[in-house]
């Protein structure tokens, strides 16, 4: 089985427009969660490829560090147009299972990827990871890589669950802390601050937020 990772990255500086931060500190921001996503994926041994699409210059520059397959994102026209490039190169090379985690989730540990490709049983199937706040999906596992489309900015959660279900396909949700905290608004900042486990990280975001 090849397994792949999906990291669809929109433009830093129109990205976490809900933080309400000044654009040079959320470009910051993005670049730090950025690197701990992808630190994470790097140091998993079940990832086989990671893939970032994006047109956002820093996101290759921090994804060089990590030896991503780039994709430019010609026209950025969203979340799941972003997914469906990254699906394509995927499929052109043979891998026949994707994880579609997203940007912000700064806090994810190798061992949660391990944690959440243990309940993948065969071949197909999908596993949804939710947000924190259960308002969208911060994980998407899909065997095969295009087995269901993505509904992300659609209560993508509740969608992606319901469309599996819909179709007869194995379809379970898992509940991984560090891969449900993502960062959209400052009452998330606060909650992954309060539970930061890396003193670096830690001490990068306070350089960054203060």
């Amino acid at each position: 089985m090849q397994i792949a990772a999906i990291i669809p990255v929109k433009t830093f500086s129109n990205a976490k427009t809900r933080l309400g931060l000044p654009q040079e500190q959320t470009e910051e921001l993005c670049k730090i969660m950025l690197n701990e996503v992808l630190s994470a994926i790097s140091k998993s041994p079940i990832i086989g490829r990671t893939v970032i699409v994006s047109r956002e210059e820093a996101a290759f520059e921090i994804s060089k560090r990590y030896g991503a397959i780039e994709i430019f994102d010609e026209d950025e026209g969203g979340v799941n147009a972003a997914v469906a490039r990254g699906e394509k190169h995927l499929l052109d090379n043979g891998y026949d299972t994707s994880v579609v985690f997203p940007q912000d989730i700064p806090l994810i540990q190798p061992e949660d990827i391990a944690t959440l490709l243990s309940f993948q049983k065969n071949h197909h199937g999908i596993i949804v990871v939710p947000s924190r706040k259960f308002d969208g999906t911060n994980a998407l596992v899909r065997s095969p890589v295009n087995v269901i489309e993505t509904h992300y900015d659609e209560d993508s959660y509740k969608i992606h669950l319901t469309t599996g279900k819909s179709r007869g396909i194995q379809t379970s949700f898992v509940l991984i802390n560090r891969i449900m905290w993502d960062v959209d608004d400052k009452s998330d900042i606060e909650f992954i601050m309060s539970n930061i486990e890396k003193q670096d990280l830690a001490e990068k975001l306070q350089k960054v937020l203060r």
